[in-house]
C-alpha cells in the first residue's frame, strides 16, 4: 500500500515537473518570436533615388532620413550616396535609416584671372574649388606677378573642379652685353624653370591669336587658310583648239604677280577664326618659341 502510494507521488511530480518545462519552452520560444519578428535586414540603398529608396525601407517597417546633401562628380544629382546603418545590418521595426543625398557635380564656371596679380588670382581659384595648375613666368615690360594668360580660358565650357594654369609677368633681366653670364648657352634646368604651357589659341580671333602670343613672347611664323574645293576660273587652263598658235606677250604689260604661298603671314586685321594651333594647347613651351595655325573664314 505504501509503495503503490510513492509511485503515485513520483508520477505527479514527474508529470508537474513536465509541465512546467514545456511552460517554460513555450514562454522562451513566444519572446524569441516577438523580439525576432520584430527584427529586419537594412537594404542597399546606394544609387537609388529617393522615392525608390523611401519606398523599399518604408516596405521593411523601415524610415527614411535625409541627414546631408553633397556634390559629386560620379553619382546624379537626387539619388543615395550613403547610408546609416550599413547594408545586411539587423535593426528593429521602425528603425530610421540615415542617407546622403548626391547633388550631382558641382559646375563652376571658369573666371577671368587676366590682368589679375598672383596672390588675389591663387584666391580666386582656390575660393571656388579650382586647383591651381602650372605657374609660369616670362619676361614682359610693367609690373611683374600679373596674370598674362590662363588656361582653360574665361570662355571655356564650365567644368567640375579643373585645373587652372597661369602665366605671370616677370621683370626684364638687365642688359649686360660684356658679361660671360649673357653669353653662356641656357641649361636645361634654365630651360625648364622658363617653359609653361601653350595657351589656346582655338576659337579666337587672328587679332586675338596675335595679341595671345605677344603677350605670352611667342611668334606667330605662319597662318594657313584651311583649303576649299572651289576651283577658281582664272587659273583653269584653255583648250588647245581655242587657244591662239602664237601670241606674243606685249612688252608693255604688267608681269603677272607670283602666287602668294599658302604659309604666308595673314595680317591681324584678317576676318579669321582659328581652328587649329601648333604647338597644342597644353603643351610645354619656351619664351620665343614659333607658333602656326589653321584659319577658317
Amino acid at each position: 500500500m505504501k509503495i503503490s502510494t510513492i509511485n503515485r507521488f513520483f508520477n505527479v511530480l514527474l508529470g508537474a515537473l513536465a509541465m512546467v518545462a514545456v511552460a517554460i519552452f513555450s514562454a522562451y520560444l513566444a519572446m524569441r518570436i516577438a523580439i525576432h519578428g520584430r527584427e529586419v535586414e537594412v537594404p542597399t540603398l546606394a544609387g537609388l533615388t529617393l522615392p525608390e529608396a523611401a519606398t523599399r525601407a518604408n516596405h521593411l517597417g523601415l524610415r527614411l532620413n535625409v541627414e546631408n546633401r553633397f556634390y559629386s562628380p560620379t553619382a546624379p544629382a537626387g539619388t543615395v550616396l550613403s547610408q546609416s546603418p550599413a547594408p545586411k545590418s539587423v535593426v528593429r521595426r521602425d528603425w530610421t535609416v540615415r542617407v546622403t543625398q548626391s547633388l550631382g557635380p558641382q559646375q563652376i564656371s571658369i573666371p577671368n584671372l587676366l590682368g589679375q596679380s598672383e596672390r588675389p588670382a591663387t584666391i580666386a581659384i582656390r575660393r571656388l574649388g579650382l586647383e591651381l595648375g602650372t605657374i609660369a613666368r616670362i619676361s614682359a615690360l610693367g609690373p611683374s606677378g600679373i596674370v598674362l594668360a590662363q588656361t582653360p580660358n574665361p570662355s571655356d565650357t564650365p567644368a567640375a573642379s579643373p585645373r587652372i594654369s597661369l602665366l605671370l609677368s616677370a621683370p626684364q633681366p638687365d642688359s649686360a652685353p660684356n658679361s660671360k653670364a649673357t653669353s653662356a648657352p641656357a641649361t636645361s634646368a634654365d630651360a625648364a624653370a622658363n617653359s609653361f604651357a601653350m595657351p589656346t589659341l582655338t576659337g579666337l580671333s587672328l587679332s586675338a591669336a596675335y595679341a595671345r602670343t605677344n603677350a605670352a613672347d611667342l611668334h606667330i611664323v605662319s597662318a594657313e587658310y584651311l583649303p576649299t574645293p572651289i576651283t577658281n576660273p582664272a587659273t583653269t587652263p584653255t583648250p588647245a583648239a581655242t587657244t591662239p598658235a602664237a601670241t606674243p606677250t606685249p612688252a608693255s604689260a604688267p608681269p603677272t604677280p607670283a602666287a602668294k604661298p599658302a604659309s604666308a603671314i595673314i595680317p591681324p586685321t584678317t576676318p579669321a577664326t582659328v581652328v587649329a594651333q601648333s604647338p597644342p594647347a597644353g603643351h610645354r613651351v619656351q619664351p620665343g618659341d614659333p607658333v602656326r595655325l589653321t584659319l577658317t573664314h
